[in-house]
């Protein structure tokens, strides 16, 4: 009886939000379609149009890093259907290096909902002399000048993660930036730079290949896709790091609607078809409330704020 009263309640409430939105839901990616914050946003999607009877389209505006999609979404009018799918890179970093990012993250949006965890790897190429963590601080430390860490982009997670890395090894990294994780990759196979840093999603395929070596993962347990690679802490260097991508309302959505959307993705991510659709992609799925989805925020920010300025980096 309980549970019959439950979905009742749920079907209620759903059926509530499907009236106040009285329209379409936008769910605004920052970036182009085929990236992970694009595959998350169309994933849930799916699964709210479903729950909801009414569509959901995604939005894709690129530019920026990023950063236009938030720009644009800043301050509309509070009766738009707009969530913001954000990364920490739109979220945490952006308003750290950029002196007039156009919004403030905390003032112009709302958490809503932390959908997917990331990971962070290092990984060398076939030239590069080392099986272990351990053993590749020492090759660095002896031959400083090899101490140059490809990341996909300047400004990124992996940028930062690579300068945490190389603090916490004792090891002064030359940051090299690309224009994406392709050519990097690339780069890496083919001995032009020694080490990459970059989510284990993208490194994890050459890596099953054999055409390079991933050390080390930075969650705090090992990656069950990789179980075999150890995570850093495990290997030696107290380091755990992840991304997240989450869905932001902005702070105009008058806060019932807001509430609900939240509760709606909660009981989305709970799905367990919709795990395995995260799975699959060899993402991370993660079922968080509001009130847990703010409170990863603030200590991400905690967490991530003291390296970004301590690289004194300026795009």
């Amino acid at each position: 009886m309980k549970r019959l009263l439950a979905a009742l309640a749920a079907a209620f409430s759903f059926t509530a939000l499907a009236q106040a939105l009285d329209g379409p839901l936008h769910l605004v990616v920052g970036y182009a379609p085929g990236g992970s914050t694009d595959r998350v946003a169309r994933i849930v999607g799916d699964k709210l149009q479903a729950k909801l009877g009414v569509a959901v389209v995604v939005d894709n505006k690129p530019g920026a890093g990023g950063r236009l999609a938030a720009q644009q979404m800043k301050g509309i009018p509070s009766n738009q259907n707009q969530l913001l799918v954000g990364n920490p890179a739109t979220m945490v970093v952006a308003p750290l290096v950029f002196k007039d990012n156009g919004y403030d993250p905390e003032k112009d949006f709302v958490p809503v909902a932390h959908v997917n965890d990331y990971e962070f790897a290092v990984a060398v190429g076939p030239a590069v002399p080392v099986r272990e963590l351990t053993h590749l601080v020492a090759w660095l430390r002896a031959n400083p000048n090899q101490a140059n860490f490809g990341v996909p982009a300047t400004g990124s997670l992996p940028h930062f993660f690579a300068l945490m890395m190389g603090d916490k090894s004792g090891v002064k990294a030359q940051v090299i930036g690309y224009r994406g994780s392709a050519p990097l990759v690339s780069d890496v196979v083919g001995g032009q730079v020694p080490v990459a840093i970059d989510t284990f999603e993208t490194l994890l395929p050459q890596h099953e290949g054999g055409k390079l070596r991933v050390l080390a993962v930075s969650g705090a347990t090992r990656n069950p896709l990789a179980p075999n690679v150890p995570t850093f802490k495990e290997a030696g260097l107290d380091l755990v790091a992840t991304g997240w991508n989450a869905f932001f309302a902005p702070a105009s959505m008058p806060k019932a609607k807001v509430d609900m959307l939240a509760k709606a993705i909660h009981e989305v991510m709970q799905d367990p078809d919709t795990r395995r659709k995260f799975t699959d992609q060899k993402m991370t799925p993660v079922v968080a409330t509001q009130a847990q989805s703010a409170a990863m925020l603030q200590k991400y920010r905690a967490q991530w704020a003291p390296a970004v300025q301590k690289s004194g980096y300026q795009p």
